[in-house]
C-alpha cells in the first residue's frame, strides 16, 4: 500500500529563493501542506521543519528533495540520515535532481549498492563544496583586511566634546569617571575611544613623518 508523499525544501538564508525547489516539487504533485521548508544552513539537521517532517513520516511513504545537497552539506550528517528516513522509518527517498538516487528503483542488491554509492559521492561533494565555499571566505576577508576595508558595524561617532574632555582627561585636569560623565558614556567606552582616538594619531604621524 503506497504512503503519502512529502517534499522537503531547504534555502541558506531568508533572502534567497526557493522558487526553483518549489516548481521542482510541484512537478511531482505533492500535496502542498506535505511540503516543509527551513530556511537556515545544511551544516547539521537541527531544523524545526525538518524534524516536523520526520516525525510524520512512516513507513512506505515517499519523500522528495530537489538536490542531495538541500537535504544537507555535512556528508557523516546526510548518510545518518538517509540511514534513518529509509532503514529505520522504512521510507523512500527520490533526489530529483539525480534519479538514480531513487530508493523505489532497484531495491535487490545491486541496486541498493548503485544506489548507497552515489550517494556517497553526491555527499562528499555537498560537503567538499561547502568547505571549498569557506575557504574562500575567509580568503577573501583576508584579502580585504589586508587592503584596509573594516568589518562590522561602523564605529558610533564621538560626540562633540569628546576632543576636549579627552585632553582634560589626560591633562590630569578631570578623571576618568568625570571626563566620561561629561560626555555622556560609560568610563570603560570612553577609555577605549580615547586609546583608538591616540594609536589613530599615533599612526597618522608615524606615516606622516619624514624619512631618515
Amino acid at each position: 500500500m503506497a504512503g503519502n508523499t512529502y517534499g522537503y525544501i531547504r534555502v541558506s538564508s531568508t533572502d534567497q529563493n526557493e522558487d526553483r525547489q518549489i516548481l521542482a516539487l510541484r512537478s511531482v504533485d505533492i500535496p502542498a501542506e506535505n511540503i516543509y521548508m527551513d530556511k537556515q544552513s545544511g551544516k547539521d539537521f537541527n531544523r524545526p521543519q525538518y524534524r516536523q517532517m520526520v516525525e510524520r513520516l512512516r513507513p512506505d511513504d515517499l519523500l522528495y528533495v530537489q538536490s542531495i545537497d538541500r537535504l544537507g552539506r555535512s556528508y557523516e550528517d546526510i548518510q545518518v540520515q538517509w540511514r534513518i528516513l529509509t532503514k529505520e522509518i522504512g521510507a523512500d527517498i527520490c533526489v530529483i535532481d539525480m534519479p538514480m538516487l531513487d530508493t523505489r528503483r532497484g531495491k535487490d542488491l545491486m541496486g541498493t549498492f548503485i544506489a548507497d554509492l552515489v550517494l556517497q559521492i553526491l555527499s562528499f561533494v555537498a560537503q567538499n563544496e561547502r568547505e571549498s565555499i569557506r575557504r574562500r571566505q575567509a580568503q577573501g576577508i583576508a584579502a580585504a583586511k589586508a587592503r584596509g576595508v573594516r568589518f562590522g558595524r561602523p564605529p558610533d561617532p564621538l560626540p562633540e566634546n569628546f576632543h576636549e574632555l579627552h585632553t582634560a582627561w589626560r591633562d590630569h585636569e578631570l578623571t576618568l569617571r568625570e571626563a566620561a560623565a561629561a560626555c555622556g558614556l560609560p568610563s570603560g567606552t570612553f577609555y577605549s575611544k580615547a586609546v583608538r582616538l591616540e594609536e589613530q594619531a599615533e599612526k597618522a604621524e608615524t606615516e606622516g613623518a619624514p624619512a631618515g
